[in-house]
């Protein structure tokens, strides 16, 4: 799939659950603590202000989806982003932002202080 060319036909499963990895806002700031270079738990724990358990849990949902990597540096871990293109990705969707300004955070079902909605999915044959 190409920008030019976009395929509709492609699977969208595994591009649909790498954005839902980056929607957390948890998960997006620890990859943008990462994204200074790399962390121990304990860094990333006081960056966020959340519970060492917490912020663990987080990290290993980003390292299954493949975006982190972790070292033993002795009794601790180093956390690092897996995906040099993951720094081309936030830095694309920071300058979407940009271009739309407030649009994104005023949507009435994903704007900034709404609930999560789970929206229907389309009918099959019917429109999108």
């Amino acid at each position: 799939m190409t920008a030019q060319e976009p395929d509709c036909r492609a699977d969208l499963g595994p591009a649909v659950a790498l954005f839902r990895s980056l929607g957390d806002p948890t998960r997006l700031t620890l990859l943008h603590e990462l994204a200074r270079g790399d962390r121990r738990v304990v860094d990333l724990t006081r960056a966020v202000g959340l519970a060492q358990s917490t912020v663990s849990a987080h990290l290993a949902c980003l390292k299954d989806c493949g975006l982190v990597n972790s070292r033993p540096v002795g009794r601790q871990s180093v956390f690092s982003l897996a995906q040099p293109e993951l720094l081309e990705l936030l830095a694309a969707g920071e300058q979407l932002l940009a271009a739309t300004g407030a649009q994104v955070a005023l949507c009435p079902i994903y704007g900034v202080d709404r609930a999560p909605v789970d929206l229907p999915a389309p009918a099959v044959g019917g429109p999108a």
